[in-house]
């Protein structure tokens, strides 16, 4: 399908307040989940057509981990942790007017904070929080065993999901042990493959 791709955005332009967020036939839609599933209605998209109840339960415990646990490591070890921080704010500063920056960052930070301990992962130590992080991308590596994607040699809407969480543990997470079982030499290759297949003129594929 054609469609244009726009780096950054503003989480205060986003229908659930968080990016992504496409618009589609005129909509605004966030949750990634929602845009996968909304893509396929309306387009009629057969990814996961022939998959099996079985592949299908993975797929999806599969993502519900990623976006509901590993997901809010990511946040924090961008927003809270200062190793994370310094390395989010040049890039993040510039999707604001420069005399607001100094005042919604701040909030917004706070309002990160407040999340992460509500979900869980504030409470957790630095070495704790970092360590389930570790072990959600071990149980991710066993289920893509030796095949090309996660479910088998197609590409399936779960794949998306994946390649996604990776890419922002293998480019910007630091020097953290996630970051660097993010970029285990299967992995990696996952991600290439997806990047080289699907983005070939652009650096979406990790560095």
């Amino acid at each position: 399908m054609p469609y244009e791709r726009r780096d950054g955005g503003n989480p205060l332009q986003a229908p659930r307040g968080k990016i992504p967020f496409v618009e589609l036939d005129g909509e605004r839609l966030g949750d990634s989940q929602v845009i996968i599933e909304e893509l396929t209605r309306r387009r009629g998209l057969t990814l996961d057509v022939g998959l099996t109840a079985q592949e299908l339960a993975t797929a999806r415990f599969v993502r519900r981990t990623l976006e509901e646990a590993t997901y809010f490591a990511i946040l924090r070890q961008r927003w809270l942790e200062e190793d994370g921080w310094q390395e989010q704010y040049p890039a993040f500063k510039v999707l604001l007017p420069a005399p607001l920056a100094p005042l919604a960052i701040p909030l917004i930070r706070r309002k990160v904070r407040n999340a992460a301990g509500s979900q869980g992962i504030g409470r957790y130590t630095r070495d704790e929080f970092i360590a389930m992080a570790v072990a959600d991308l071990g149980a991710v590596e066993t289920v893509l065993g030796v095949g090309a994607f996660l479910l088998g040699d197609a590409p399936r809407s779960v794949d998306a999901t994946v390649y996604a969480l990776l890419v922002a543990l293998q480019k910007h997470l630091g020097a953290t042990a996630a970051h660097a079982a993010s970029r285990s030499p299967r992995l990696l290759a996952y991600t290439e493959r997806i990047g080289a297949r699907y983005w070939p003129a652009t650096a979406m594929a990790p560095a």
